[in-house]
């Protein structure tokens, strides 16, 4: 009995150092990716950011380019695995009755942005870009937009910052999936420090219960990658006015299109009319 016991101490000490020294967090995570892509003529920035450069790529919708003029600034925030380069040009084309202009930025790590990849950055490369949208945006509305681990992204920059209104898309509370979906089969010998390696700043929960923005969360019904249990924690912590769209028959990545895209730009009206304010 005392040769389990001391088994038990010595792989729960050994799952510790593992998790602490060999940044398994943000390995088991993060999937950045570097390879050129196509941006669609989205326009590249880059702006300094811990000791290198973080990527943002902009692009601005119909209307904005006729009139000249954009009066609202979306935040893009993308999920894992995924670039900015890819999207950006695309969703502004989704914008085309408005005057939008997408700033979307790519994770340390990822795209041309200076790794290497870890949790840590995400929150302080996403505030540096937020004051970077803000020199040009002036008085005019910024809307943080999260996807995914993106949505992590969007709610620190919304805690931190005045933003005008946040959109929200599959969020997920990266501590609380850790502990309740993965520790129970190690008994919680590796997903209690992985759980506790997760930045603060990204803690999906407690910025939401710090936020008075205005939302819109579109939540996949058939995620199965963040199952919709762990989306309620983030909405019913959300202390800002919110509204709740539920994209039917989707899974994870699955696009908005349909009847949800079409409550999507009806939302809209509710959310960005208050961005303007």
């Amino acid at each position: 009995m005392h040769k389990i016991a001391r088994l038990v101490v010595a792989v729960a000490v050994l799952l510790v150092v593992l998790v602490m020294f060999v940044n398994l967090p943000d390995q088991l995570i993060l999937f950045p990716t570097t390879k050129p892509l196509d941006a669609h003529g989205a326009t590249r920035r880059t702006f300094p950011f811990g000791g290198g450069q973080v990527e943002v790529w902009t692009a601005k919708s119909r209307l904005a380019q006729q009139q000249g003029r954009r009066d609202v600034f979306v935040l893009r925030f993308y999920g894992n695995a995924d670039r900015a380069d890819r999207w950006a040009a695309a969703e502004a084309g989704m914008w085309s009755d408005r005057a939008v202009e997408i700033w979307g930025m790519n994770y340390p790590g990822f795209g041309g942005s200076t790794g290497p990849a870890r949790l840590s950055k995400i929150g302080p490369a996403a505030l540096a870009v937020f004051d970077e949208v803000k020199q040009h945006a002036g008085d005019r509305p910024i809307v943080p937009f999260g996807a995914s681990i993106g949505a992590t992204a969007a709610l620190y920059v919304a805690a931190q910052r005045p933003v005008a209104g946040v959109i929200l898309h599959n969020p997920p509370p990266l501590r609380e999936m850790i502990l309740r979906r993965f520790g129970w089969w190690n008994l919680w010998l590796l997903a209690g420090p992985i759980a506790l390696q997760i930045p603060r700043n990204l803690d999906s929960i407690a910025n939401a219960r710090a936020i008075r923005a205005p939302a819109v969360f579109l939540l996949a019904d058939r995620d199965e990658v963040v199952p919709p249990r762990y989306h309620k924690l983030v909405v019913d912590a959300y202390a800002g006015e919110k509204r709740v769209i539920a994209l039917h028959g989707a899974y994870h990545n699955d696009p908005i299109d349909g009847a949800a895209l079409a409550d999507f730009y009806q939302t809209l009206d509710w959310l960005l009319p208050k961005a303007s304010r």
